[in-house]
């Protein structure tokens, strides 16, 4: 491949050298359409070949491993981590990085917000607990019963161990808040329903945690009714963090309650923006050059605003108006934002148009009388179609152990 430039205004060519440079030599990219366009002098990541989420569960991890590097000697030599999403988007990828990246590109990210950067000068070692689906990502969580000295690494304790929160019997529950109080940490870092789950048990007991800074949300969308819970439970700021196991993470939530981009891991693009501004993302990472990705499909829709982006939700669990039109994630969500007595929701869309909101309440028993009333309103308003619903319910997460709040039924 002749020597090349990658232009675009929103990194520096230092940048966007290295990043070109990681795509030399690597199989996927001399495709006839990827090499044509990267053989330019000067490339513009528009005029790029988008790529696909199918098309990189096809070819990673050796497809877009450069022919310099082995992976059996990789994996030997202890280089590299390897890794299967949880297949939130479609089918489980299989990633790998290098030992250390999967720290540096989060530290990256922490930094972009001014309170957690703060707080982590003064406390770099600042400890964290982790709740979250077991065996979501080798690096941030297990998939088998381990004891409390073999669930701590370093500064972080993983204290879940159960796949579905809402099964966890009070006695295990109990065990998980002693285990949190005796490590005092700086911050949670949760999934957000097992977060919300865990701040309830806290407040039917009052219980309390002197040390707790700041609660770090990812693995999936934070709900509005999730973070109120949080909020109001623990007292202190509800932060999100999203990205990707393909691409580290990408954005991080600011005190504005937008997000803003942590761009010395990847760029981002933001595509195909209907009337609204909602658009989907392309990622083009820079940090790993076991897996360089050029204009990534990551599979999410986003708005941009002044201050950095609103994340909508997955582009799989759109729902549709009556007139075809999409509805996100997101703007189902804004519609509990004033409800406080639901703890987690599930909005399911048949293939005929027909709407099935399943509610979970805050205290058990609670028939959500007022809440039912507003939401049947108010997303018929939004999808123009009737809604059942159901209070009795105990929702289930899928395979990969993530809960989806919005979900089209073939």
């Amino acid at each position: 491949m002749p020597s090349s430039t990658l232009s675009s205004p929103a990194t520096c060519p230092t940048t966007w050298s290295a990043t070109l440079a990681q795509t030399l030599d690597v199989p996927f990219y001399e495709r006839t359409d990827w090499a044509e366009a990267l053989a330019s002098p000067v490339v513009n990541l528009a005029d790029l070949p988008r790529l696909s989420k199918q098309e990189l569960r096809e070819h990673s991890p050796v497809g877009f491993l450069p022919r310099g590097y082995s992976l059996p000697k990789l994996v030997a030599d202890g280089l590299i981590e390897e890794e299967s999403t949880s297949g939130t988007s479609g089918a489980s990828v299989h990633v790998i990085f290098g030992r250390t990246w999967w720290a540096e590109q989060e530290a990256r990210a922490l930094q972009q917000n001014p309170f957690i950067r703060a707080l982590l000068a003064a406390e770099p070692a600042a400890r964290r607990a982790v709740f979250t689906t077991p065996g979501c990502s080798g690096v941030s969580c297990f998939a088998r019963w381990l004891n409390v000295e073999q669930r701590t690494l370093g500064s972080t304790l993983y204290v879940n161990q159960e796949r579905i929160p809402f099964s966890l019997p009070e006695a295990k529950l109990a065990k998980m808040a002693e285990e949190t109080a005796a490590w005092a940490p700086a911050f949670l870092d949760v999934d957000p329903v097992h977060g919300m789950w865990f701040a309830l048990y806290c407040e039917r007991h009052g219980l309390h945690f002197p040390s707790l800074r700041f609660i770090l949300t990812s693995y999936e969308y934070t709900s509005v009714v999730h973070r109120r819970i949080m909020e109001r439970v623990f007292g202190v700021p509800v932060i999100d963090l999203y990205g990707s196991s393909e691409t580290g993470h990408l954005l991080i939530e600011t005190d504005a309650g937008t997000s803003v981009p942590s761009t010395k891991t990847a760029t981002l693009e933001l595509v195909d923006g209907d009337t609204r501004g909602v658009g989907q993302f392309l990622v083009t990472t820079h940090t790993n050059p076991y897996l360089p990705l050029l204009r990534y499909a990551i599979g999410d829709y986003a708005e941009q605003t002044r201050g950095g982006y609103l994340i909508h939700g997955r582009i799989r669990d759109a729902l549709r108006r009556t007139d075809g039109s999409v509805v996100t994630t997101r703007q189902v969500d804004a519609l509990f934002a004033d409800l406080g007595d639901v703890a987690h929701y599930q909005l399911r869309q048949h293939g005929d148009g027909r709407l099935e909101l399943l509610l979970m309440p805050v205290q058990a028993s609670d028939e959500l009388t007022a809440s039912v009333a507003l939401l049947r309103s108010r997303l018929s308003a939004l999808l123009g179609a009737e809604v059942d619903l159901r209070t009795d319910v105990l929702i289930a997460p899928e395979d990969s152990g993530k809960f989806r709040l919005t979900v089209p039924l073939a």
